[in-house]
């Protein structure tokens, strides 16, 4: 048996956020004190290496599970079934919903929970919940569903990603540029055909990786210390997502069976354009291969960093035709990967 993404759907926000609206930012250093050039190099830098021009904030009145449950809906009817018939909500995220204008984060109910009554899902039998797992959550919430069903306990999930990270960044911090807020969701169910997944891949590494991403206070001395915020030691994850996704995504090719000729399509991560083009660089040369052209669609470019949605909502926009000089087809063997806060790896290969 295997598992298929039967429908998929995603959420952009409408609020446009471009690089020149930093402009008037106080960017600082960790200790506090100021860079000693404009706020033009520090973003020209900044998009030389992320790729990042634009991303999406969530409207001010709308949180993380109202976001979600918009992409739900869309994959409900993409799907085209009956909400009663979802046996589990699973839904990735790793703040929770935190409110315009506040910092505390707020998940009782679980957010999976909220999706469900929004859907207003009678039947007690769907069962919600959340995961914390990092920006690769979305991708965890697959393999959680393709082992609920092959297991019997289910035959049909809704997994989900969604975030809001506008609201847990430190304006002082130039990473703040990187994020953005977004919501994918799918629903998985048994496959009757060739298509589905195919081979996984999942690990964490929680030794000296543990706190590459952590909550830290503002790098401004001024702000209260107390409110905490998103922060990420750049390099170390850089090093570190080089040093290992290629791996995994080998290990997890080479379960499937497939040549690494097979493969038409890499959706990763949209953490970084460039660590993103050093991974696949890296994954090829693993294999004595050259990288093909068109082989890894980004929507990093305009949509930024939504963590546990990047994924999710790449795929959405890919088979929708969304993505310039991008398209799928029947059959296709892709690659789905990413990597994030724990540190967490995982992978899967997915026929089309």
């Amino acid at each position: 048996m295997k598992i298929k993404i039967a429908g998929i759907g995603s959420y952009i926000p409408e609020k446009k956020i471009s690089n020149t609206d930093f402009g008037e930012h106080v960017f600082l250093n960790e200790d506090g004190t100021a860079f000693g050039y404009p706020n033009e190099v520090v973003i020209n830098k900044f998009k030389g290496i992320t790729g990042i021009e634009h991303r999406r904030y969530a409207e001010d009145h709308l949180n993380s599970s109202d976001l979600a449950f918009f992409a739900a809906q869309k994959a409900i009817k993409n799907a085209g079934i009956d909400p009663e018939t979802i046996d589990y909500i699973i839904f990735a995220h790793n703040f929770g919903d935190v409110k315009y204008g506040t910092s505390q984060s707020d998940m009782l109910p679980s957010l999976a929970t909220r999706v469900k009554h929004k859907l207003q899902i009678k039947n007690p039998k769907c069962v919600a919940y959340d995961i914390l797992f990092g920006c690769p959550g979305w991708i965890e919430g697959v393999l959680q569903a393709n082992a609920y069903i092959k297991s019997g306990m289910a035959k049909r999930c809704l997994v989900i990603g969604s975030e809001t990270l506008s609201r847990v960044v430190d304006a002082h911090d130039r990473d703040s540029m990187i994020y953005s807020d977004g919501a994918g969701a799918s629903i998985i169910e048994a496959s009757d055909d060739d298509a589905g997944l195919l081979a996984y891949e999942s690990a964490t590494y929680a030794n000296d990786e543990a706190n590459y991403l952590f909550f830290g206070k503002s790098y401004n001395p001024d702000l209260d210390p107390d409110i905490r915020y998103i922060k990420m030691y750049g390099r170390k994850i850089y090093e570190f997502a080089l040093n290992h996704v290629p791996a995994a995504m080998k290990s997890c090719l080479d379960k499937s069976g497939l040549s690494i000729d097979d493969v038409k399509k890499i959706l990763i991560h949209q953490a970084n354009e460039k660590m993103d083009e050093a991974i696949i660089q890296r994954f090829y040369k693993l294999y004595d291969r050259t990288v093909p052209k068109d082989i890894m669609p980004m929507s990093i470019h305009e949509l930024g960093n939504s963590s546990v949605a990047t994924v999710p909502t790449l795929f959405d926009l890919l088979i929708r035709g969304k993505i310039e000089n991008q398209e799928i087809h029947k059959g296709d063997v892709m690659i789905f990967a990413s990597v994030g806060a724990g540190m967490n790896i995982n992978a899967f290969i997915y026929r089309y």
